[in-house]
């Protein structure tokens, strides 16, 4: 039978509820503004997104799954300078964070997917990440009655096709959001969720202008700059930013800012993996973004700030993952 709609819920007014001195007096007029909980989700849907999320034989080694570069208990990332894929092949990028990428105005460092469900299907089939081929994603999956039975419980049928694995990605990847951090408790009024070298950092990290790229909800993944502004970023890798989607020149190395939400979870740095620690990342964004070069005591300042934005992690069980059949395809880890 199709999945009602009825299904779908407001996650907020629970937590609204449960914690009503939190939202009562916002503090306006600042350049960052709290993350709010799951407002709208398909339930079902998210809970077959989040198997998909989690099964590794969406790939051709049946060894890697999406959660193997965007580990959910590392930040939504996999600590890595530039992410392992399939048969130990390197790839040129640094995984950007799972976590509250709903809030980006697009995927991937250079924005090449408008979208959670346009990206989801990108690491499918690229060869030197899960390696597989939709279609033989879909066929796996077929092979498998109790993803054919999910299936039909969310779209009405049991035909499976990449739109539907896609969208179910999305829709779970959207329940992973990161509200209640400390300094989301100050933006709505507890004057003792930080500390005054956490407030102070938090002051000169706007009085220096990092909040021009870096602010709303998400701390950042509303815009494409430059890397080296103020001076050439030097780097290895090959990666050159928005040229690579838009063919124009004025976008060669511009990259999409990165979320700081969790930021203390998702080292190392920069696209390319390039900034090991937070303090390191501070003084390069400094020198080479804004022409300033930060003392040891504003870094550390700054440094603090931006472990208060750590929120509450995605926390729910992990799925059992439907068993494979005498029909499905084996995994090929050496090929």
């Amino acid at each position: 039978m199709k999945h009602k709609r009825s299904m779908i819920i407001s996650c907020a007014l629970a937590v609204m509820a449960a914690a009503p001195a939190l939202w009562a007096a916002p503090r306006g007029k600042e350049p960052i503004q709290p993350i709010a909980p799951v407002k709208v989700i398909d339930l079902a849907m998210a809970e077959l997104g989040k198997k998909l999320y989690f099964d590794p034989r969406l790939s051709k080694s049946g060894f890697i799954s999406c959660n193997s570069c965007h580990n959910l208990s590392m930040g939504g990332t996999d600590n890595l300078q530039t992410s392992i894929g399939h048969k130990w092949n390197q790839g040129p990028i640094n995984a950007p964070t799972v976590l509250n990428s709903s809030l980006n105005l697009a995927q991937f460092w250079d924005g090449r997917a408008k979208d959670l469900k346009e990206q989801a299907g990108g690491p499918i089939a690229n060869p030197g990440e899960m390696a597989f081929t939709h279609e033989l994603a879909v066929e796996v999956l077929a092979s498998i009655p109790g993803y054919v039975t999910e299936f039909t419980q969310v779209f009405g049928s049991g035909k499976i096709d990449i739109d539907g694995v896609t969208q179910a990605i999305a829709e779970f990847e959207k329940t992973l959001v990161t509200p209640n951090s400390r300094f989301d408790k100050w933006l709505m009024g507890d004057e003792n969720a930080i500390n005054d070298t956490e407030l102070a950092g938090y002051e000169l990290f706007k009085q220096s202008g990092c909040v021009a790229c870096h602010n709303g909800p998400a701390v950042g993944g509303s815009s494409y700059q430059k890397m080296g502004v103020v001076a050439p970023y030097k780097t290895a890798s090959k990666a050159e930013g928005r040229i690579a989607v838009t063919g124009n020149e004025a976008d060669r190395f511009k990259f999409k800012v990165p979320t700081l939400r969790n930021v203390e979870l998702t080292y190392p740095y920069f696209h390319d993996g390039g900034a090991a620690t937070l303090a390191e990342a501070v003084d390069t964004m400094g020198r080479l973004q804004l022409g300033k070069t930060f003392t040891d005591e504003e870094k550390s300042k700054i440094v603090a700030f931006l472990k208060t934005l750590t929120g509450e992690q995605p926390s729910f069980l992990l799925p059992i993952l439907p068993p494979s059949t005498d029909k499905t395809l084996r995994p090929k880890p050496f090929e």
